[in-house]
């Protein structure tokens, strides 16, 4: 399973999401089967129609599970540890989602992060 692990800003539209995950698919060579994002964000709006365009599952990560996976995430980034408590959203989520390993480190556009992992599911 593929998972796209995403990080947001709050009001990010789906327009923006399903492009960073279409460029993080042709990138990696894959199809994303489901998206994951912090449990902060479960009613962003943006999200949930990108999913649904997606026509992906969608899992929300809680706080420990994310601290529970930051050791493996390549991408560290104070802003996000000071803003949401953790330094890598979008990999930790997808990690955490996957439990397998990343086979693309985060990219990002304006208003949102993507990273994708491959494994069986966590």
């Amino acid at each position: 399973m593929i998972v796209a692990g995403i990080g947001c800003s709050t009001g990010c539209d789906a327009a923006e999401i399903v492009a960073l995950v279409r460029a993080a698919e042709r990138l990696a060579g894959v199809a994303v089967q489901r998206l994951a994002a912090p449990v902060f964000r479960q009613h962003e709006a943006g999200l949930l129609a990108a999913a649904a365009e997606l026509r992906a599952v969608l899992s929300f990560i809680d706080q420990e599970a994310l601290r529970a996976v930051e050791p493996l995430c390549p991408t560290h980034s104070a802003r996000a540890r000071a803003a949401v408590g953790v330094a890598s959203v979008a990999e930790g989520c997808a990690l955490a989602a996957s439990g397998g390993r990343l086979i693309l480190p985060r990219t990002a556009s304006g208003r949102a992060t993507c990273a994708l992992a491959e494994g069986e599911g966590a």
